[in-house]
C-alpha cells in the first residue's frame, strides 16, 4: 500500500496555516491513486523491474552517519531550495527541452517545489516524498505518496506509466540505488527518460558514504554506474555546468570551503544532470 500519511503528522495537517481546501484534495486523490493501483494489481502476475546486472555499493558505502530513520529526520517540513538560483534556472530549462506538454510525469524524492516550467501543462504530475506537508504544497503535484526508498524500494505504481521520471538533489540520500533505479525502469514507458541531477550541496550525516567521501567527478561516475547495473537504460548522458573559479574577492579559504558545502556561504552552485532512457532515445520533430 501507498504510504500517504506520516504517522507524526497525520492528526494535524488542517492546523498547518496555509492548509488549504486543495491540498485536502489532493491527498484525497492520492489515496485514491493508491486504491486504483491495488485494484487493478488484483489477481495479476507483478511485474518485474529492470533486470539488474550488478550493485555497485559496497555495505560500508551504503552508511550514513546519522542512522535515525529518515522518515524521522525529515519529519518537520522544511519549505526552502535547497540550491541556488542558477541551479535551478537550469533545471528548469533543461526539463522545458526535455520533457513535453502532455506527458506523465513522476517527481521521485520531492518536495514542495519541482522546479517544472509553469507555462507547460503535463497531463499528470505525481510526486514522491518523505514529508507529507511538503508535497501537499507542491502546486504541480496532482497527486502525492510518502514513502521511504531506504526501508522499501517497491513502487506501488503500475509498469509503464510514466514517460519521465525526476529525482532532484536527492539521490545521494539513496541506500539502495540499484534497486531504485530498477523500478524506476520498471514504470518508465519504453523511451521514456530519467533525469537525475544534483549539486554540492547536501545533509552532510544523511547522504551515503560511498557519496561523502567523493568528488563531483567521482559522483556523476557513481550515477553514471547506477544507470548502467540495470539492464535496458541507454548510455548515460552527462551535463555539466560549473561556475568558473578565481573571482574578484573569492574567499578561497577550508573554511569557507566547507560553509559553501553546506550551504551556509553564498555562492554558484554547480549544476550535475545524468540523463538516461528507457531502452531507446526517442527522436521528437
Amino acid at each position: 500500500m501507498l504510504n500517504i500519511w506520516h504517522p507524526q503528522i497525520s492528526t494535524n495537517l488542517a492546523t498547518i496555516p496555509g492548509y488549504s481546501h486543495r491540498c485536502r484534495t489532493k491527498i484525497r486523490a492520492s489515496q485514491e491513486l493508491a486504491n486504483t493501483s491495488d485494484e487493478k494489481n488484483k489477481g495479476q502476475p507483478s511485474s518485474s523491474a529492470g533486470k539488474i546486472k550488478r550493485f555497485v555499493l559496497s555495505n560500508e558505502g551504503r552508511t550514513k552517519l546519522n542512522a535515525i530513520p529518515d522518515r524521522e529526520f525529515y519529519a518537520y517540513p522544511r519549505f526552502v531550495t535547497h540550491v541556488d538560483d542558477g541551479f535551478i534556472s537550469t533545471l528548469t530549462n533543461l526539463y522545458r527541452e526535455r520533457l513535453r506538454s502532455g506527458w506523465e510525469i513522476l517527481d521521485l524524492m520531492s518536495s514542495w517545489v519541482s522546479h517544472l516550467p509553469k507555462e507547460v501543462v503535463y497531463k499528470k504530475v505525481v510526486g514522491h516524498g518523505l514529508n507529507a506537508q511538503e508535497l501537499a504544497k507542491n502546486p504541480k503535484l496532482d497527486y502525492f505518496f510518502v514513502k521511504d526508498l531506504n526501508q522499501e524500494q517497491k513502487l506501488e505504481l503500475e509498469s509503464c506509466s510514466f514517460d519521465a521520471v525526476l529525482c532532484t538533489v536527492s539521490v545521494q540520500y539513496l541506500q539502495q540505488p540499484e534497486k531504485v533505479f530498477a523500478e524506476v525502469f520498471r514504470v518508465l514507458r519504453p523511451g521514456g527518460v530519467f533525469i537525475v541531477s544534483f549539486s554540492n550541496r547536501l545533509f552532510y550525516e544523511k547522504a551515503i558514504s560511498s557519496w561523502r567521501d567523493g568528488s563531483g567527478y567521482s559522483r556523476v561516475q557513481l550515477v553514471v554506474q547506477y544507470f548502467q547495473c540495470v539492464e535496458g537504460f541507454t548510455q548515460p548522458e552527462i551535463i555539466r555546468e560549473i561556475p568558473k573559479a578565481g573571482g574578484v574577492g573569492e574567499d578561497k579559504s577550508p573554511l569557507s570551503w566547507i560553509m559553501r558545502l553546506f550551504g551556509l556561504l553564498s555562492g554558484s552552485d554547480p549544476f550535475y544532470a545524468v540523463i538516461s532512457y528507457k531502452n531507446f532515445k526517442p527522436i521528437h520533430e
